[in-house]
């Protein structure tokens, strides 16, 4: 899916700032973030943990801890500002039947004392109050798990979460937020507890439903070479901010920020047999106190001096690409990216 800026935003994040209240200090979880998500697209989120990624998402359904607030900045979805959500009869008409959201373990999604069908015939009732009859919400969740791979529905809905594998029991939970009949689904890392086979299956099988149901997704994870076959734009988030957005051509191909840079050279199959794996040396900044310059800085062997002084504003490398980094400022001396990033094209990450 190639994105243009004429598409229709379904949900629009404006000038955000989200903040937590810890043992008497504030922690600066979201900085000033602004983010437009197109109608249908498949949009990742991704960067290290205790970025922000999470935080930023379940505010978009009024699930912040009780320590959590939006201190400004919008929300902006069906006409509506969520930033000024405050009840849960308000949040009760957008989570489910607006927004979905699949967490990363299943097993704690899913009640344990009741069967699997019970379970998803909830969410149809609840959410599809057209559905009328035992018979007919039966025969709904049958579909519902014959769409998510689950075979023997018939058998399957008397069946209880511990007699299903993680896998089976993730297929559920997307079959539950299908259920709901949502616009958007947000899916929080949702292949991080299953091996790797499992995992290719689900991402699989999230790309076709999207397409079969009409869904906007919106991914979150840690790791880039999840989403790499599956997004169509990802945004990169470092200290409770975006660093870089653009389609998944422009941050696998042509990825301009030094953190970008380090994410992508933290990709397994960029790695020499024989030699240690890369990583990210350092630890992200504090959010307790005010960030100077360009958040990841400290962690870079490249940054110019300037990154320690000022924060770089966003620049704009193309109509879908975008970057907050001095190295785009004309002046910036010419860096070029790490040789196995360069290298990426032969690797065809995204075939």
């Amino acid at each position: 899916m190639v994105i243009h800026m004429n598409q229709e935003v379904i949900l629009s994040v404006r000038e955000l700032n989200i903040k937590f209240t810890l043992r008497g200090q504030e922690l600066h979880a979201i900085r000033n973030v602004s983010l437009d998500i197109y109608k249908g697209e498949s949009i990742a989120v991704v960067g290290e943990s205790g970025s922000g990624k999470s935080v930023l998402t379940k505010s978009f359904m009024g699930l912040l801890d009780n320590n959590g607030f939006i201190s400004s900045g919008e929300i902006l979805y069906g006409g509506k500002d969520l930033a000024k959500y405050k009840s849960e009869k308000e949040w009760q008409k957008i989570r489910g039947g607006e927004i979905a959201m699949i967490m990363q373990d299943p097993m704690t999604s899913l009640n344990p004392l009741k069967t699997i069908g019970e379970q998803i015939a909830e969410a149809v009732r609840l959410h599809q109050p057209d559905i009328k009859g035992k018979e007919a919400v039966r025969d709904k969740v049958y579909a519902y798990l014959q769409d998510v791979g689950i075979r023997k529905p018939e058998l399957r809905y008397k069946q209880y979460p511990h007699e299903f594998s993680g896998g089976m029991r993730q297929r559920v939970v997307i079959a539950i937020a299908l259920a709901c009949n949502p616009k958007i689904l947000i899916c929080d890392e949702p292949t991080t507890a299953l091996d790797v086979t499992i995992q290719a299956q689900i991402m699989r099988l999230l790309k076709d439903l999207k397409v079969k149901y009409d869904l906007t997704i919106l991914f979150i994870t840690h790791d880039l070479g999840v989403v790499a076959n599956i997004a169509d734009r990802v945004a990169v988030m470092y200290a409770g901010d975006f660093v870089e957005i653009g389609t998944a051509e422009d941050v696998f191909y042509d990825p301009r920020h030094p953190y970008t840079w380090a994410l992508l050279s933290s990709l397994p199959q960029l790695g020499q047999k024989g030699e240690e794996l890369f990583t990210i040396k350092g630890t992200p900044p504090s959010l307790y106190k005010a960030v100077k310059g360009d958040a990841f800085a400290p962690r870079n062997p490249r940054a110019l001096e300037i990154d320690f002084l000022l924060a770089p504003p966003v620049f704009e490398i193309s109509e879908t690409h975008k970057a907050k980094t001095w190295l785009l400022d004309p002046r910036a001396p010419k860096l070029e990216p790490p040789e196995g990033i360069r290298n990426l094209k032969n690797l065809e990450v995204l075939g």
